[in-house]
């Protein structure tokens, strides 16, 4: 509330300040939830589209279906042979090939809920063990983006830097220092 001194030294309410104050407070309190509201419906309901390239597939090898076709489905887990023999399974533990690819389309992978996902959305089958990851990777924290900073951006895939059967990357030999200038002849 606002007080005016009048002439006689007398503190009185000022109802014109009062009643502009008391609107700002109703329309404060009437549209705050909304707009608190608002920024959660937009941001939910826009769903981020992430442009990705294709995987580093291995020449030749996509589509899986190309040979998978038909092919009964093993479970068990074992030595690979043929195609995959120089994959060896290091990125989880007790883990397999159908843990993260389709049995029933080879051209797909499948999260761990049943949902099934293309090559180009692996993002999500990595991010439900590594949660954090995906989130940094979405903000642009980790990985590799190109593009433009206020328009459209491609984000590299998990699987352009890791491996997924054995994602830890390997130790890099040191190269020798350069020469030296006064080396040089």
């Amino acid at each position: 509330m606002a007080a005016v001194k009048n002439p006689n030294g007398e503190y009185r309410v000022n109802m014109k300040h009062t009643k502009t104050v008391f609107f700002i407070l109703m329309v404060s309190c009437f549209c705050l939830p909304f707009s608190f509201s608002f920024a959660e419906t937009t941001e939910q309901d826009i769903p981020k589209k992430f442009f990705v390239p294709p995987p580093p597939f291995s020449e030749g090898i996509f589509p899986c279906s190309q040979c998978h076709q038909g092919m009964p489905v093993n479970r068990k887990p074992r030595k690979l042979e043929g195609m995959h023999q120089d994959i060896i399974l290091n990125h989880m533990p007790g883990g397999w090939c159908f843990d993260c690819h389709n049995p029933d389309n080879r051209d797909t992978l499948r999260l761990a809920n049943g949902t099934i996902v293309r090559f180009e959305e692996s993002y999500n089958l990595c991010g439900q063990c590594h949660g954090v990851i995906l989130r940094e990777w979405k903000a642009g924290l980790h990985g590799k983006r190109t593009g433009m900073w206020n328009g459209e951006k491609q984000y590299r895939l998990c699987v352009h830097c890791h491996w997924p059967h054995d994602p830890r990357f390997k130790p890099i030999q040191p190269l020798p220092p350069p020469t030296s200038p006064y080396d040089i002849k």
